[in-house]
């Protein structure tokens, strides 16, 4: 069953220590930094991911996955588009941006 984004929302927040706010025309979930938002529209989402679990995440779900279409896509940053997501899939990934938002650059 597709995720919508008050789930993936319930999601990002129930990780330890993580607020919400809004980041342009986005609402940001950030620990230390931000590593998740979710698209006005509320059909995508941006996670934090490393480079690494970009490209394995979009070369095993491409229709879920795809890098952010700018310099933040080649930093890690990965759309997940929330209607062709379950719920552990999006949970997995949220929780990789999540751990990622606690290492130093």
């Amino acid at each position: 069953m597709p995720i919508t984004a008050e789930k993936f929302r319930d999601i990002a927040t129930s990780f330890e220590a993580v607020t919400q706010k809004p980041h342009f025309d986005r609402i940001a979930f950030s620990v230390h930094r931000s590593f998740a938002t979710i698209a006005a529209d509320q059909k995508t989402a941006n996670l934090l991911l490393t480079p690494e679990q970009q490209e394995a995440r979009c070369a095993i779900e491409p229709t879920i996955f795809a890098p952010v279409p700018n310099k933040w896509g080649a930093q890690g940053w990965t759309v997940i588009t929330l209607a062709n997501a379950d719920e552990l899939t999006a949970r997995a990934a949220l929780k990789d941006a999540w751990n990622n938002s606690h290492k130093k650059r």
